[in-house]
């Protein structure tokens, strides 16, 4: 009886295992992007600093500045892309994973 409770015990863990997969993989991912964007951020001001030593104008300066400012909203957007294709991801899976846990749960309920 035990082992059979056991049983049943587990096999109703698994929709909440998957759910913690996915936010795992989610945050990993998100960590991931997130350090990649810091790093290039901090790299692009190394940059900025060391073209800074060779500015003669303060025209230059302002066009590097400006220059910089693009690369950096650049970064910065194509990061935001990336955290909302991972975030939509997620929420797609784990829609699919409550979806399925509710019909197996309630076989009538209405789905989308």
């Amino acid at each position: 009886m035990f082992q059979d409770l056991n049983k049943q015990f587990n096999a109703s863990m698994g929709p909440l295992k998957a759910l913690v997969e996915i936010q795992t993989r989610m945050l990993e991912t998100l960590t991931r992007q997130q350090m990649e964007c810091a790093k290039a951020c901090v790299e692009k001001t190394l940059s900025q600093t060391h073209e800074l030593s060779r500015c003669a104008s303060p025209e230059d300066i302002v066009k590097l500045q400006a220059a910089f400012a693009h690369e950096l909203e650049e970064a910065l957007s194509a990061t935001n892309s990336s955290n909302m294709e991972a975030l939509n991801k997620a929420r797609e899976e784990m829609e699919s994973l409550t979806q399925s846990a509710i019909s197996a749960f309630a076989p009538n309920a209405p789905k989308k």
